[in-house]
């Protein structure tokens, strides 16, 4: 669904004059556009960084599944159920993409794993927040997955090789998911009773701001957006993304004949952009802090999967130890 990098620590752009040839060689690349590979030298903190941001982004899709788990068995339709379930499916292949891309760089996904289930690993906020009704489950794909893409359309153009070749088609998915969540908001709207179009309307004032901090902190509080920047592992940042996203997503929400929880949101011709309000970002933190309203019931969900799900991944490795053993023979 998305890569929220939580970011912590100052890390300042150096130099070219005070660089080594190896880090020279390595920003030359990069400057000319020529993507990074797996076996490729690189800065330690380079690799790091993206260790970090990968991780939280497949952490981010798996952690995903949860809120719309939640309604595969009180899907209205049949077909609804399918195209949930699907959409599910897609999001666990991400997890699955992003990690083996996070391997390349010599991380171990188990150990990753289990920085997500102690709480020294972050996923995107968003998937902390309730999905109380089912409108909610356009919602998310329309608001979360379309703010994803805003993103993600970015990172098919960063600088390490696999995680940009990762996110072509993964951008690809979240379009249709995004797509699927508007037509399931737009179908309640126009042939809907008045308490699903109510629905809808309180689903889009829940999930507007959680949706807008998806970028992450503004650009004076992310102090590593300078060298993810020089380094291309971003290419825009957290402020300029998150206005996109506004500007797309406010005439979306006008069709849908729905308001944002924005008494300031409005569009400034001189800018050729719509203002808003102050996100409150007091809360953002806290719910990174593990204080929001679902980081408990999440995180011990996933952990009590993988305790659940040790016997089978114990089988599929003794079986195929077997086979080896076999064919050796």
């Amino acid at each position: 669904m998305y890569a929220q990098l939580v970011e912590t620590g100052v890390k300042r752009v150096k130099p070219l004059e005070e660089m080594s040839p190896e880090e020279r060689n390595f920003q030359e690349k990069i400057d000319a556009e020529i993507k990074i590979e797996a076996k490729n030298w690189m800065p330690e903190a380079y690799r790091q960084t993206l260790i970090r941001q990968i991780s939280q982004h497949a952490h981010s899709e798996i952690v995903g599944m949860l809120p719309e788990g939640n309604w595969v068995t009180r899907a209205p339709s049949l077909k609804r159920k399918l195209q949930l379930m699907a959409k599910i499916q897609d999001e666990a292949g991400h997890g699955l993409y992003l990690y083996s891309a996070m391997e390349t760089l010599g991380a171990d996904r188990d150990e990753e794993v289990a920085k997500l289930h102690s709480g020294k690993a972050k996923y995107s906020s968003i998937f902390n927040y309730p999905t109380l009704s089912w409108a909610d489950m356009g919602a998310v794909g329309w608001l979360v997955d379309g703010a994803a893409i805003v993103n993600q359309v970015v990172l098919q153009r960063t600088s390490y090789g696999p995680y940009s070749r990762a996110m072509i088609r993964i951008c690809k998915e979240e379009s249709f998911h995004q797509r699927q969540g508007y037509e399931m908001l737009l179908t309640m709207m126009r042939h809907g009773t008045q308490a699903q179009r109510d629905m809808v309307q309180d689903a889009i004032n829940r999930l507007w701001w959680p949706a807008l901090m998806m970028f992450g902190p503004s650009d004076e509080h992310s102090p590593n957006s300078a060298q993810s920047m020089a380094w291309k592992i971003k290419r825009q940042t957290n402020d300029e993304l998150r206005q996109r996203f506004i500007d797309q997503t406010v005439p979306q929400l006008e069709l849908l004949g729905c308001t944002a929880p924005d008494p300031e949101l409005k569009w400034n011709a001189e800018r050729g952009h719509y203002d808003f309000g102050d996100i409150q970002w007091d809360e953002f933190y806290e719910v990174i802090k593990g204080n929001g309203p679902c980081n408990l019931e999440r995180v011990a969900t996933r952990r009590n999967a993988i305790e659940s799900g040790a016997w089978v991944r114990e089988a599929a490795v003794a079986y195929a130890r077997k086979q080896q053993n076999k064919n050796a023979a």
